[in-house]
């Protein structure tokens, strides 16, 4: 068994990313989903979404869950998960975050998490820095 994964986005940035996941790695290795948030989306109508989604991905390993921006409206929805089966819930996707994930799908949920934490903010490289006064 290994641990789910939702991505809980604005627009069609959760979609865009598990596209671009599932081109480089050529399959995905857990189970994986995303829900969309528009502007005009009833919030209580996404959380039951989202809590169906969870439900359908938690194969009892739990779920990992990753939305684009803390505090937003997908970001509040996600906290609003962590009451129900065994969730963790990172804000700040990335495609790096998303493929290190997917790299350890057998890993348990706390690891997972760790691991595509540490994916996120390795994938953030400034090229061409240099010390300048």
């Amino acid at each position: 068994m290994t641990v789910g994964i939702l991505l809980i986005c604005h627009n069609d940035i959760g979609g865009q990313l598990i596209e671009t996941a599932t081109d480089m790695l050529e399959r995905l290795p857990t189970r994986l989903e995303h829900l969309d948030v528009r502007q005009d989306d009833d919030p209580i109508d996404l959380l039951n979404a989202a809590r169906r989604r969870v439900t359908d991905l938690d194969s009892g390993e739990g779920v990992l869950v990753m939305t684009d921006m803390y505090g937003s409206t997908p970001s509040n929805i996600a906290h609003r998960l962590l009451d129900q089966h065994e969730v963790q819930v990172l804000s700040g996707v990335n495609l790096p975050m998303l493929v290190r994930a997917l790299n350890y799908p057998r890993l348990p949920l706390d690891e997972m998490t760790a691991k595509a934490c540490s994916g996120g903010r390795e994938g953030i490289i400034q090229e061409g820095a240099t010390d300048r006064p």
